[in-house]
Protein backbone atom coordinates (compact mmCIF):
# COMPACT_ATOMS: atom_id res chain seq x y z
CA UNK A 1 0.00 0.00 0.00
CA UNK A 2 1.27 3.18 -1.00
CA UNK A 3 2.15 5.97 1.15
CA UNK A 4 -1.23 8.04 -0.19
CA UNK A 5 -3.45 4.94 0.48
CA UNK A 6 -1.88 4.57 4.10
CA UNK A 7 -2.77 8.29 4.86
CA UNK A 8 -6.29 7.66 3.67
CA UNK A 9 -6.71 5.03 5.53
CA UNK A 10 -6.01 6.65 8.97
CA UNK A 11 -6.91 9.87 8.01
CA UNK A 12 -11.01 8.53 9.50
CA UNK A 13 -8.72 7.18 12.90
CA UNK A 14 -7.49 11.10 13.53
CA UNK A 15 -10.00 12.17 16.00
CA UNK A 16 -10.29 9.45 18.29
CA UNK A 17 -6.37 9.09 18.43
CA UNK A 18 -6.82 12.66 19.38
CA UNK A 19 -9.40 11.85 22.00
CA UNK A 20 -7.23 9.33 23.82
CA UNK A 21 -4.23 11.43 24.02
CA UNK A 22 -4.18 13.03 27.55
CA UNK A 23 -2.10 15.86 28.76
CA UNK A 24 1.15 14.90 30.09
CA UNK A 25 1.11 16.52 33.69
CA UNK A 26 -2.25 16.88 35.80
CA UNK A 27 -1.85 16.96 39.83
CA UNK A 28 -5.15 15.57 41.11
CA UNK A 29 -6.18 14.96 44.78
CA UNK A 30 -5.94 11.46 46.55
CA UNK A 31 -3.71 8.69 47.64
CA UNK A 32 -1.84 9.04 43.85
CA UNK A 33 -3.58 6.35 41.92
CA UNK A 34 -4.44 7.42 38.50
CA UNK A 35 -7.54 6.35 37.25
CA UNK A 36 -6.31 4.95 34.01
CA UNK A 37 -6.96 1.98 31.55
CA UNK A 38 -4.73 -0.95 31.45
CA UNK A 39 -3.65 0.17 27.95
CA UNK A 40 -2.81 3.24 29.60
CA UNK A 41 -0.76 1.51 32.79
CA UNK A 42 0.96 -0.46 30.45
CA UNK A 43 2.71 1.97 28.52
CA UNK A 44 3.42 4.38 31.88
CA UNK A 45 5.15 0.89 32.62
CA UNK A 46 6.83 0.50 29.97
CA UNK A 47 7.94 4.16 29.58
CA UNK A 48 9.12 3.87 33.15
CA UNK A 49 11.09 0.43 32.80
CA UNK A 50 13.60 -0.34 35.03
CA UNK A 51 12.53 2.99 37.23
CA UNK A 52 11.95 2.41 40.82
CA UNK A 53 8.64 3.06 42.07
CA UNK A 54 6.67 4.15 45.34
CA UNK A 55 3.93 2.58 47.60
CA UNK A 56 0.85 4.76 47.41
CA UNK A 57 0.91 7.68 49.35
CA UNK A 58 -2.82 7.62 51.60
CA UNK A 59 -2.92 10.18 54.35
CA UNK A 60 -5.78 9.80 57.23
CA UNK A 61 -7.34 13.29 57.45
CA UNK A 62 -5.18 14.72 54.15
CA UNK A 63 -5.11 15.28 50.95
CA UNK A 64 -2.57 14.25 48.53
CA UNK A 65 -1.17 16.15 45.16
CA UNK A 66 1.30 14.76 42.92
CA UNK A 67 3.07 15.60 40.02
CA UNK A 68 5.15 13.05 38.14
CA UNK A 69 8.58 13.74 36.32
CA UNK A 70 8.62 13.73 32.77
CA UNK A 71 4.69 14.00 32.32
CA UNK A 72 4.68 10.83 33.57
CA UNK A 73 0.72 9.38 34.31
CA UNK A 74 2.03 7.04 36.87
CA UNK A 75 1.91 9.29 40.20
CA UNK A 76 4.36 6.91 42.29
CA UNK A 77 7.07 6.76 39.91
CA UNK A 78 10.87 7.70 41.14
CA UNK A 79 10.93 11.85 41.46
CA UNK A 80 7.64 11.95 41.94
CA UNK A 81 6.48 14.97 43.87
CA UNK A 82 3.46 14.97 46.25
CA UNK A 83 2.36 18.08 48.17
CA UNK A 84 -0.14 17.03 51.34
CA UNK A 85 -2.63 19.22 52.67
CA UNK A 86 -4.45 18.41 56.04
CA UNK A 87 -7.73 18.88 56.24
CA UNK A 88 -9.94 21.43 58.48
CA UNK A 89 -9.24 21.00 62.22
CA UNK A 90 -6.05 18.81 61.61
CA UNK A 91 -2.46 19.67 61.52
CA UNK A 92 0.01 18.75 59.55
CA UNK A 93 3.08 16.35 61.27
CA UNK A 94 5.97 16.14 58.68
CA UNK A 95 7.06 17.42 55.23
CA UNK A 96 4.87 19.21 53.64
CA UNK A 97 6.06 17.74 50.56
CA UNK A 98 7.37 13.85 49.86
CA UNK A 99 9.49 12.75 46.68
CA UNK A 100 9.86 9.31 45.88
CA UNK A 101 13.27 8.28 46.43
CA UNK A 102 16.22 5.19 44.79
CA UNK A 103 15.12 3.46 47.75
CA UNK A 104 11.57 3.35 46.72
CA UNK A 105 10.85 5.24 50.09
CA UNK A 106 9.46 8.40 50.26
CA UNK A 107 11.22 10.98 51.67
CA UNK A 108 9.06 11.35 55.32
CA UNK A 109 6.38 9.94 56.82
CA UNK A 110 3.74 12.59 57.46
CA UNK A 111 0.68 12.43 59.54
CA UNK A 112 -2.59 14.62 60.14
CA UNK A 113 -3.13 15.24 63.76
CA UNK A 114 -6.54 16.86 64.66
CA UNK A 115 -5.26 20.25 65.96
CA UNK A 116 -6.13 20.69 69.78
CA UNK A 117 -6.10 23.82 72.19
CA UNK A 118 -4.41 24.85 75.19
CA UNK A 119 -5.84 22.90 78.33
CA UNK A 120 -8.30 25.45 80.49
CA UNK A 121 -7.51 25.96 83.73
CA UNK A 122 -9.58 24.90 86.38
CA UNK A 123 -11.52 28.18 87.78
CA UNK A 124 -11.67 28.37 91.27
CA UNK A 125 -14.85 27.71 93.00
CA UNK A 126 -16.27 25.78 89.95
CA UNK A 127 -15.10 24.00 86.95
CA UNK A 128 -15.80 23.00 84.01
CA UNK A 129 -16.82 19.94 81.39
CA UNK A 130 -16.05 19.40 77.90
CA UNK A 131 -17.28 16.85 74.70
CA UNK A 132 -13.89 15.35 72.50
CA UNK A 133 -11.70 17.16 75.57
CA UNK A 134 -10.04 20.49 74.34
CA UNK A 135 -9.66 19.13 70.64
CA UNK A 136 -10.64 21.11 66.98
CA UNK A 137 -14.27 21.43 67.39
CA UNK A 138 -14.72 20.51 70.98
CA UNK A 139 -17.00 22.45 73.19
CA UNK A 140 -16.20 23.11 76.93
CA UNK A 141 -19.01 24.34 79.86
CA UNK A 142 -18.10 25.93 82.14
CA UNK A 143 -20.13 25.88 86.08
CA UNK A 144 -19.57 27.68 89.52
CA UNK A 145 -20.30 25.90 92.88
CA UNK A 146 -23.24 26.80 94.73
CA UNK A 147 -23.38 30.57 95.70
CA UNK A 148 -21.30 31.72 93.44
CA UNK A 149 -21.73 32.93 90.14
CA UNK A 150 -20.29 32.59 86.21
CA UNK A 151 -18.60 35.71 85.34
CA UNK A 152 -17.16 35.40 81.05
CA UNK A 153 -18.65 33.17 78.74
CA UNK A 154 -20.26 29.70 79.47
CA UNK A 155 -19.49 28.05 76.68
CA UNK A 156 -16.03 27.87 74.79
CA UNK A 157 -15.27 25.86 71.34
CA UNK A 158 -11.58 25.20 70.56
CA UNK A 159 -11.14 26.98 66.95
CA UNK A 160 -9.01 25.95 63.88
CA UNK A 161 -6.08 28.41 65.07
CA UNK A 162 -5.97 25.88 68.19
CA UNK A 163 -6.93 28.84 70.46
CA UNK A 164 -10.48 28.73 72.43
CA UNK A 165 -13.26 30.95 71.32
CA UNK A 166 -13.85 33.05 74.71
CA UNK A 167 -12.02 34.16 77.20
CA UNK A 168 -11.48 31.60 80.40
CA UNK A 169 -14.75 32.31 83.10
CA UNK A 170 -14.66 32.36 86.70
CA UNK A 171 -16.39 31.70 89.35
CA UNK A 172 -17.38 35.11 91.86
CA UNK A 173 -19.03 35.69 95.15
CA UNK A 174 -21.96 38.49 94.24
CA UNK A 175 -24.79 37.15 96.24
CA UNK A 176 -25.13 38.63 99.97
CA UNK A 177 -25.36 36.39 103.12
CA UNK A 178 -28.40 35.09 103.79
CA UNK A 179 -29.87 36.57 107.56
CA UNK A 180 -33.26 36.24 109.14
CA UNK A 181 -34.27 38.04 112.17
CA UNK A 182 -36.63 36.98 114.86
CA UNK A 183 -40.23 37.67 114.85
CA UNK A 184 -40.50 39.95 118.34
CA UNK A 185 -44.57 41.27 118.87
CA UNK A 186 -45.49 44.24 120.68
CA UNK A 187 -44.66 43.89 124.52
CA UNK A 188 -46.30 45.54 127.61
CA UNK A 189 -44.94 47.86 129.76
CA UNK A 190 -44.23 45.85 133.33
CA UNK A 191 -46.74 47.31 136.45
CA UNK A 192 -45.87 50.74 138.01
CA UNK A 193 -43.57 50.87 134.94
CA UNK A 194 -42.82 52.30 131.43
CA UNK A 195 -40.21 49.62 130.08
CA UNK A 196 -40.08 46.00 129.41
CA UNK A 197 -37.08 43.84 129.40
CA UNK A 198 -37.18 42.80 125.88
CA UNK A 199 -34.78 39.57 124.11
CA UNK A 200 -34.40 37.66 121.54
CA UNK A 201 -31.56 35.13 120.19
CA UNK A 202 -28.78 36.88 117.95
CA UNK A 203 -29.32 36.12 114.59
CA UNK A 204 -26.64 34.08 112.69
CA UNK A 205 -26.37 35.28 109.51
CA UNK A 206 -25.25 32.18 106.54
CA UNK A 207 -23.23 32.44 103.10
CA UNK A 208 -24.18 30.74 100.28
CA UNK A 209 -20.56 30.31 99.27
CA UNK A 210 -17.98 29.47 101.07
CA UNK A 211 -20.05 30.00 104.27
CA UNK A 212 -17.65 32.30 106.11
CA UNK A 213 -18.80 35.56 107.84
CA UNK A 214 -16.52 38.53 108.22
CA UNK A 215 -18.75 40.91 110.87
CA UNK A 216 -22.34 41.18 112.36
CA UNK A 217 -23.30 44.72 113.03
CA UNK A 218 -26.27 45.83 115.38
CA UNK A 219 -28.14 48.53 114.92
CA UNK A 220 -30.28 49.64 118.17
CA UNK A 221 -30.60 48.07 121.16
CA UNK A 222 -29.37 45.40 121.90
CA UNK A 223 -31.32 42.03 122.98
CA UNK A 224 -32.14 42.02 127.31
CA UNK A 225 -32.44 45.81 127.28
CA UNK A 226 -35.11 47.81 128.92
CA UNK A 227 -36.97 49.16 125.92
CA UNK A 228 -39.74 52.76 126.66
CA UNK A 229 -42.53 52.68 125.31
CA UNK A 230 -42.57 53.68 121.42
CA UNK A 231 -42.00 51.82 117.97
CA UNK A 232 -37.86 50.66 118.00
CA UNK A 233 -36.31 49.47 114.95
CA UNK A 234 -33.69 47.24 115.05
CA UNK A 235 -31.27 46.05 112.28
CA UNK A 236 -28.46 43.73 111.60
CA UNK A 237 -26.25 43.65 108.85
CA UNK A 238 -23.62 40.62 108.13
CA UNK A 239 -21.15 40.43 105.58
CA UNK A 240 -19.01 38.12 103.58
CA UNK A 241 -15.30 37.66 102.64
CA UNK A 242 -16.30 39.24 99.34
CA UNK A 243 -18.17 42.11 101.14
CA UNK A 244 -21.12 41.44 99.86
CA UNK A 245 -23.72 42.60 102.43
CA UNK A 246 -27.13 41.22 104.45
CA UNK A 247 -29.38 42.60 106.18
CA UNK A 248 -32.72 42.05 108.06
CA UNK A 249 -34.95 44.48 110.31
CA UNK A 250 -37.64 44.49 112.44
CA UNK A 251 -39.49 46.45 115.38
CA UNK A 252 -39.73 46.17 119.09
CA UNK A 253 -43.08 48.07 119.77
CA UNK A 254 -43.62 48.94 123.65
CA UNK A 255 -47.42 49.95 125.03
CA UNK A 256 -47.71 51.09 127.92
CA UNK A 257 -51.41 50.06 129.70
CA UNK A 258 -52.78 53.65 131.02
CA UNK A 259 -56.53 54.57 133.09
CA UNK A 260 -56.18 57.55 132.03
CA UNK A 261 -55.02 60.76 134.06
CA UNK A 262 -56.61 61.58 137.42
CA UNK A 263 -56.66 65.67 138.87
CA UNK A 264 -56.44 66.41 142.11
CA UNK A 265 -59.56 67.57 143.69
CA UNK A 266 -60.33 71.42 144.31
CA UNK A 267 -58.34 72.92 147.41
CA UNK A 268 -56.21 69.49 147.63
CA UNK A 269 -53.37 67.91 146.28
CA UNK A 270 -52.45 64.97 144.36
CA UNK A 271 -49.41 63.25 144.45
CA UNK A 272 -48.43 59.97 141.96
CA UNK A 273 -45.83 57.35 141.28
CA UNK A 274 -44.58 57.01 138.12
CA UNK A 275 -46.44 58.49 135.17
CA UNK A 276 -49.46 59.09 137.15
CA UNK A 277 -51.65 56.88 134.91
CA UNK A 278 -50.20 53.68 133.97
CA UNK A 279 -50.68 50.37 135.14
CA UNK A 280 -49.82 49.91 139.03
CA UNK A 281 -49.01 53.52 139.27
CA UNK A 282 -50.47 54.81 142.17
CA UNK A 283 -52.19 58.08 143.41
CA UNK A 284 -52.61 60.00 146.90
CA UNK A 285 -54.62 62.76 147.91
CA UNK A 286 -54.45 65.61 150.40
CA UNK A 287 -56.57 68.90 151.40
CA UNK A 288 -55.05 72.41 151.84
CA UNK A 289 -55.51 73.91 155.37
CA UNK A 290 -59.44 73.70 156.68
CA UNK A 291 -60.13 71.49 154.83
CA UNK A 292 -60.55 67.65 155.41
CA UNK A 293 -60.56 64.67 152.45
CA UNK A 294 -63.48 62.80 151.61
CA UNK A 295 -63.19 59.43 149.62
CA UNK A 296 -60.26 57.30 148.61
CA UNK A 297 -56.76 59.20 150.08
CA UNK A 298 -55.07 57.08 147.41
CA UNK A 299 -56.33 55.76 144.11
CA UNK A 300 -54.62 52.37 141.87
CA UNK A 301 -54.79 51.82 138.37
CA UNK A 302 -55.70 48.35 137.71
CA UNK A 303 -55.21 45.85 135.40
CA UNK A 304 -58.60 46.02 133.81
CA UNK A 305 -57.77 50.22 133.10
CA UNK A 306 -60.04 51.44 135.84
CA UNK A 307 -58.71 53.37 138.72
CA UNK A 308 -59.61 51.96 142.51
CA UNK A 309 -61.67 53.56 145.06
CA UNK A 310 -63.65 56.09 144.70
CA UNK A 311 -63.24 60.05 143.70
CA UNK A 312 -61.46 62.01 146.40
CA UNK A 313 -62.49 65.59 147.15
CA UNK A 314 -61.64 68.12 149.76
CA UNK A 315 -64.84 69.71 152.37
CA UNK A 316 -64.38 72.09 154.70
CA UNK A 317 -63.92 71.26 158.18
CA UNK A 318 -66.89 71.32 160.57
CA UNK A 319 -64.77 71.68 164.63
CA UNK A 320 -66.82 71.87 167.36
CA UNK A 321 -65.71 74.56 169.34
CA UNK A 322 -68.66 74.22 172.32
CA UNK A 323 -66.62 72.04 174.03
CA UNK A 324 -65.24 72.76 177.67
CA UNK A 325 -61.98 71.83 177.46
CA UNK A 326 -58.94 72.70 175.20
CA UNK A 327 -58.14 68.80 175.11
CA UNK A 328 -61.26 68.18 173.40
CA UNK A 329 -61.06 70.66 171.03
CA UNK A 330 -57.59 69.25 170.22
CA UNK A 331 -58.93 65.65 170.43
CA UNK A 332 -61.00 67.01 166.95
CA UNK A 333 -57.80 68.05 165.20
CA UNK A 334 -56.34 65.06 166.16
CA UNK A 335 -59.16 63.28 165.09
CA UNK A 336 -59.06 64.80 161.77
CA UNK A 337 -55.45 64.50 161.65
CA UNK A 338 -55.28 68.57 160.57
CA UNK A 339 -52.88 70.09 163.58
CA UNK A 340 -49.75 69.54 164.61
CA UNK A 341 -49.08 69.61 168.08
CA UNK A 342 -45.76 70.49 169.81
CA UNK A 343 -45.43 70.01 173.31
CA UNK A 344 -42.74 70.39 176.36
CA UNK A 345 -42.55 68.34 179.37
CA UNK A 346 -43.23 71.42 181.77
CA UNK A 347 -45.55 74.54 181.70
CA UNK A 348 -42.69 76.79 183.14
CA UNK A 349 -41.61 76.78 179.14
CA UNK A 350 -42.90 80.22 177.71
CA UNK A 351 -43.29 78.74 174.29
CA UNK A 352 -45.81 75.73 176.11
CA UNK A 353 -47.54 78.58 177.68
CA UNK A 354 -48.25 80.48 174.16
CA UNK A 355 -49.66 76.95 173.09
CA UNK A 356 -52.35 76.78 176.05
CA UNK A 357 -53.32 80.55 175.67
CA UNK A 358 -53.87 80.12 171.58
CA UNK A 359 -56.34 77.64 172.40
CA UNK A 360 -57.85 78.97 174.99
CA UNK A 361 -58.74 82.21 172.64
CA UNK A 362 -60.17 79.92 170.05
CA UNK A 363 -62.41 77.99 172.40
CA UNK A 364 -64.05 81.44 173.57
CA UNK A 365 -64.38 82.44 170.40
CA UNK A 366 -66.20 80.42 167.74
CA UNK A 367 -65.58 82.30 165.03
CA UNK A 368 -61.99 82.13 165.33
CA UNK A 369 -60.11 79.18 163.08
CA UNK A 370 -56.34 77.97 164.26
CA UNK A 371 -54.08 75.70 162.48
CA UNK A 372 -50.77 75.44 162.99
CA UNK A 373 -49.97 72.29 160.68
CA UNK A 374 -51.38 69.60 158.49
CA UNK A 375 -50.18 66.14 157.99
CA UNK A 376 -51.23 62.92 155.59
Amino acid sequence: MGSSALRAALLPLLPLLLLLRVPPSRAFPGSGDSPLEDDEVGYSHARYKDTPWCSPIKVKYGDVYCRAPQGGYYKTALGTRCDIRCRKGYELHGSSQLICQSNRRWSDKVICKQKRCPVLAMPANGGFKCVDGAYFNSRCEYYCSPGYTLKGERTVTCMDNKAWSGRPASCVDIEPPRIKCPSVKERIAEPNKLTVRVSWETPEGRDTADGILTDVILKGLPPGSNFPEGDHKIQYTVYDRAENKGVCKFRVKVRVRRCGKLNAPENGYMKCSSDGDNYGATCEFSCIGGYELQGSPARVCQSNLAWSGTEPTCAAMNINVGVRTAAALLDQFYEKRRLLIVSTPTARNLLYRLQLGMLQVVAANPTLFLQYGASG
